[in-house]
């Protein structure tokens, strides 16, 4: 039985990215900022959602097939931007968008990627049955930003996902104690982490080296496009910290295609987006990498729901780690999630094969969850199937909690 064989769940994947990674590589996907509170608030949020099932119901049928901005979509999933894919495969990032054009479902290239956009589009675009969104961190210097998306455009990305909520920096402590920092330096520590994992370093490390180097930011700008182990002074010119509103109207009339906001935590700036001419609202904390005191995103999710209605696609990002979080999301008003740490750890695995393994888990999951609660397809999943409900106050106080 292959390693992909033996995890049956994505806690298993995880179990098992965790032996393959060195420490460092591994704690840099899997942790969040400071003590990790937001992170396990997160799971903690989702996991007291409690589902009522209903019985008696002719489920034979059924499907999670829903649409997602006017395309199908075999679930309502994302795959979320994630920069470290490149480190947990030889180019990663390549290998999830095969697995999402797979298993029909889009694919976010992050910023930070180390495999070029132009190369995703080639290899897992529409031509091989994929969806692909581009996630933008914004430049100090905003023609920077510009550049990106106009590449985006040119290479056929349907959407791009502004982040909105990393202003500065997160607080990531471990990364220093891992001896594991960006740009890389090659400290004491991590050399012995890289060293206690042989196989990481064939199949990764040297590859890249094989192939021309240490891998690069390929989706930065010039003159920033450098190896992750130089130092291209990156930090000052990617600050956010005058982000504003404006920024996202001047997107809005530069930008083609569907346009997203990730990070929204507050109705009050969902309705803002929308004013700007967003598509969608990502509600995120970043997976809880950024403020450690953020409030878990499934308890924001309904007011912002409510907030939105039918005048943008709600998204639920951060803590999906089972097809019922899914569930219970959509039944909260989001018409889909992302996910990021969940194929992450399957890339680590197996490539493209322990990404599409890690979505088949979660669809062989959320397909269960819907059978046990009565339905059929996604538009079934209603708000009465959330414990608490009250269709008059909406939901009941301490609802999940």
């Amino acid at each position: 039985m292959s390693a992909l064989q033996r995890c049956l769940n994505i806690g298993d994947l995880r179990a098992a990215a965790k032996s393959r990674l060195p420490k460092g590589v591994f704690e840099f996907v899997d942790r969040g900022s400071e003590d990790g509170v937001a992170v396990a608030n997160n799971r903690a949020a989702i996991e007291a959602i409690k589902l009522t099932h209903r019985v008696l119901i002719d489920v034979e049928n059924r499907s999670l097939a829903t649409t997602l901005f006017g395309k199908p979509a075999a679930m309502p999933l994302a795959i979320a931007p994630t920069g470290a894919a490149g480190l947990c495969w030889h180019e990663g990032e390549l290998e999830l968008a095969r697995a999402a054009a797979r298993m029909k479902v889009p694919f976010t290239l992050a910023t930070g990627a180390m495999t070029s956009m132009e190369k995703i589009a080639a290899e897992a675009g529409p031509a091989q049955g994929g969806r692909l969104w581009f996630q933008l961190y914004v430049w100090k210097q905003r023609e920077l930003s510009y550049q990106l998306i106009d590449r985006a455009a040119k290479a056929g990305f349907e959407a791009l996902i502004v982040t909105v909520d990393t202003i500065v920096s997160g607080n990531r402590e471990y990364n220093t104690h891992n001896g594991f920092l960006l740009p890389f330096h090659a400290t004491p520590r991590f050399v012995l982490d890289i060293m206690r994992h042989p196989r990481w370093a064939a199949s990764v490390l040297l590859k890249y080296q094989m192939g021309g180097g240490m891998p690069r930011f390929e989706n930065y700008p010039d003159p920033y496009r450098r190896p992750v182990t130089s130092d291209p002074g990156t930090k000052e010119v990617m600050r956010q910290d005058s982000l504003s509103w404006e920024d996202i109207r001047i997107f809005r009339k530069r930008w083609p295609g569907i346009l997203m906001i990730k990070g929204i935590n507050r109705p009050a700036d969902a309705l803002k987006a929308i004013e700007c001419g967003v598509d969608g609202i990502v509600v995120s904390n970043h997976g809880g990498r950024n403020l450690d005191s953020a409030a878990a995103t499934i308890d924001m999710l309904p007011g912002i729901a409510d907030a939105v209605g039918d005048k943008a696609t709600v998204i639920l990002d951060s803590g999906v780690r089972r097809g019922s979080d899914i569930v219970k999301a959509l039944a909260l008003g989001a018409k889909a999630v992302l996910t990021g740490r969940a194929t992450l750890f399957g890339t680590a695995v197996g490539g493209a094969e322990g990404a599409a393994h890690a979505l088949s888990i979660l669809k062989n999951e959320a397909d269960k969850t819907m059978a046990y609660t009565g339905c059929r397809t996604v538009d079934d999943i209603t708000p009465d199937l959330i414990f608490g409900y009250d269709r008059a106050n909406r939901f009941a106080a301490g609802m999940g909690r």
